[in-house]
């Protein structure tokens, strides 16, 4: 299975460019799953804690209109998150795309932080705390959404539900990239997935300087590649019979 991961600029021009270069390059990797960044079709609305309507109403239509045209990356399955509006709440969706099921809700972020820069609990509201995985045309995938990552039992969780991919959309800052890595590493071994994480890159208008640094790690931890601004765009062949062999073997075995 050929799995790619990317980071992708926060301002709309520099983000059109970049999305134009990643079908190009996926159609040339004849990817199986491409994984973008958590909300990656409008610029990140939670930097401010002053919340505004229009701004969030701005990116929920960016983000229907991306959606559609989510095919220019076929026949690729394509994971990722957005924003919503659902019975009246705002809400972060985790997504599964294909040709064959179209849109598929995957989870809805339950963990929301709240500080400078992400303001998200302010923002929008938590999901039901649900984690559970969708069977794609490859692969049985599941999904921590950023901050999730970090709530290690659902890793765990995820590997008793047989997840051969993790998937860890972001949007961290710079200085922060390797402890996101080191988390995601941790993430690989409990849930004996593979983790893929893609991430925003570049410094934006409000002054965030995005981490990008998008991975890929096998079931024990090991990091198979980093994106990074020179190659914002990274794909890997993964077995996923690894994946079950992990399993069975520690810590995975242990039990609870």
């Amino acid at each position: 299975m050929r799995v790619t991961v990317c980071e992708l600029h926060n301002d709309s021009a520099e983000f059109d460019h970049d999305w134009h270069a990643l079908v190009d390059y996926v159609a040339t990797e004849q990817s199986d799953l491409v994984l973008l960044p958590e909300m990656p079709f409008a610029p990140w609305v939670a930097w401010t804690r002053i919340v505004d309507s229009a701004v969030w109403a701005a990116a929920v239509a960016a983000h229907d209109a991306w959606i559609d045209r989510l095919d220019a990356l076929a026949p690729a399955t394509v994971m990722g998150s957005r924003p919503v509006v659902t019975i009246g709440k705002r809400h972060n969706e985790g997504f599964v795309w294909d040709n064959a099921g179209g849109y598929r809700l995957l989870h809805t972020k339950y963990y929301l932080p709240d500080e400078e820069r992400f303001w998200e609990a302010t923002w929008y509201e938590r999901g039901p705390k649900q984690f559970m995985p969708i069977r794609t045309t490859h692969a049985t995938v599941g999904a921590l959404i950023c901050t999730e990552m970090w709530f290690t039992e659902h890793a765990r969780a995820y590997a008793r539900q047989g997840v051969e991919v993790l998937a860890v959309p972001r949007a961290t800052e710079l200085f922060s990239a390797e402890k996101w890595i080191a988390g995601g590493r941790v993430a690989a071994v409990m849930s004996g997935a593979f983790c893929l994480s893609s991430n925003r890159g570049g410094v934006d208008a409000t002054g965030i300087q995005w981490g990008g640094h998008g991975w890929i790690i096998d079931p024990d931890g090991d990091v198979l590649g980093l994106t990074s601004p020179e190659n914002p765009f990274l794909t890997c062949d993964i077995d996923l019979s690894a994946a079950a062999v992990a399993k069975q073997t520690y810590p995975r075995y242990v039990a609870e």
